[in-house]
């Protein structure tokens, strides 16, 4: 139970950053300011959080997840898209396997490679309790 309360705590933390992303969005769109909603919405934060209206814990599950995956976020794929429209167009089914069958293959060698390990391992483990019980 703790674990299904926590993750709902947590995406409701994130819906509360996603929706305090949005609403500065639209204010900076409303006020046509040259500052990217998203910098407003860190420093609404940053004021919200130290003077205490909003407590650290409040933020602190989506926060940690977002660092986590912070390399996912600062990929920017849309860019790519809008600049390589052409190559997309003309060669996009090869591009997508290729990149599917990179990773499947990838995750099938690991696996390989992990089995093979663990049944090493386990032989040897199992030959050094032997020997053990032999001993005694």
């Amino acid at each position: 139970m703790f674990r299904h309360s926590s993750l709902y705590f947590g995406l409701l933390q994130l819906a509360s950053l996603c929706g305090l992303l949005w609403l500065c969005n639209l204010f900076v769109s409303y006020m046509s300011w040259p500052v990217p909603g998203s910098v407003l919405g860190l420093g609404v934060l940053v004021v919200l959080l130290v003077t205490k209206i909003v407590p650290e814990r409040a933020v602190q599950a989506s926060s940690s997840w977002l660092l986590g995956e912070l390399l996912l976020f600062f990929i920017p794929p849309v860019i790519s898209v809008l600049k390589y429209q052409v190559l997309i167009r003309d060669d996009g089914w090869m591009i997508a396997g290729t990149i599917v069958f990179g990773t499947v293959g990838v995750l099938l060698g690991t696996a390989l490679v992990v089995d093979r390990v663990y049944s090493f391992e386990k032989r040897l483990n199992e030959r050094r309790l032997g020997k053990v019980v032999n001993y005694v």
